[in-house]
């Protein structure tokens, strides 16, 4: 099996094309077609190619929800589609519907995303996902497109004294955070308040493949960092959420139809589009989730669960 290299050009393995699209993060992927199982080497070259760009995009693959779930299990344990959701396809509850025909149902306002500030999936579970797969079905004509920044070279980039005193830091994670995005009197907001979820983190972890440090922080659910006073907690996250905020660790996915990314929960986040709420269109994604670790800080201390269970899922019982 070739390698793959550090190169700002498109490098080929026996089956895989990989090109990398921005400076900090971000890859295409060709040379495959997921209506096919993968073999062994493809998922060893893609998974490589996920841990070293942090995100990856496949184009032209028009599958369905058994292949998406198929293909997701050739990478880990796929949990169910979320731990608050009900409008999962029955036939497949892995799949989580990123519906704009269901969400002022399921939030009472109309929406074309859960939240449009940058988050790391579900990061308030004490084992958040550890990478997610995300498919076009129905994309606008314009508009809508996702981002996401790299937690890696947010941290690297921060000055030495600066990662030494957030490396001692953890911060609480809260699904809903202090700013719910959806209606106080919805049934989500009752569900969401019958069973909360909050975990406390390190503000820096340790990527459990790569040994990398990654800021773990992100605005739509860290709520303050433990231990520090409101204004000193409110100021330091202000200045880490600008952090992994620049435009220099990002890269801009277009959605069509076909489209799949395929992200580490665990070095990135993402930021939802907030470009369409005039727009009378429709978008439509489908999105699995694979089980993730329990977070362990630069102290060797892992995270410590407030409320809410490990989340966990099911892996293949065949393997080429």
């Amino acid at each position: 099996m070739t390698a793959v290299h550090d190169t700002t050009t498109t490098t080929t393995t026996d089956t895989v094309l990989i090109a990398p699209v921005a400076g900090h993060i971000g890859a295409e992927i060709s040379g495959v077609d997921l209506r096919e199982t993968l073999t062994d080497q493809q998922v060893e070259e893609i998974t490589a190619a996920l841990h070293k760009y942090k995100v990856l995009f496949f184009r032209e693959q028009h599958i369905g929800h058994a292949e998406q779930i198929a293909f997701s299990r050739r990478f880990g344990a796929v949990t169910p589609s979320h731990p608050y959701d009900d409008d999962a396809p029955t036939e497949y509850p892995e799949i989580l519907a990123v519906d704009s025909r269901l969400y002022e149902k399921r939030f009472g306002v109309r929406k074309f995303s859960y939240t449009n500030f940058w988050h790391t999936d579900v990061s308030p579970l004490i084992n958040p996902p550890a990478a997610s797969i995300l498919r076009a079905d129905i994309a606008p004509a314009r508009g809508g497109d996702t981002q996401w920044t790299n937690l890696v070279a947010a941290y690297e980039n921060l000055p030495e004294s600066l990662q030494r005193f957030v490396e001692g830091l953890r911060a609480e994670h809260r699904f809903g955070g202090s700013r719910p995005v959806w209606d106080a009197n919805s049934d989500y907001a009752k569900k969401v308040a019958a069973a909360p979820l909050v975990t406390e983190h390190p503000v820096v972890r340790v990527h459990p493949v790569t040994g990398e440090r990654a800021l773990f922080v992100n605005p739509g659910f860290t709520t303050r960092i433990v231990g520090l006073s409101p204004h000193q907690s409110d100021s330091l996250l202000k200045l880490l959420f600008d952090e992994i905020a620049q435009p220099a660790y990002t890269v801009r996915f277009r959605w069509e139809q076909g489209s799949i990314a395929f992200w580490d929960n665990r070095a990135t986040a993402h930021l939802a589009p907030s470009d369409l709420n005039h727009l009378d269109v429709t978008r439509v994604l489908y999105r699995t989730t694979l089980e993730g670790d329990i977070p362990v800080g630069v102290d060797g201390v892992a995270s410590t669960s407030i409320s809410g269970a490990q989340f966990t899922g099911a892996r293949a019982h065949t393997a080429e």
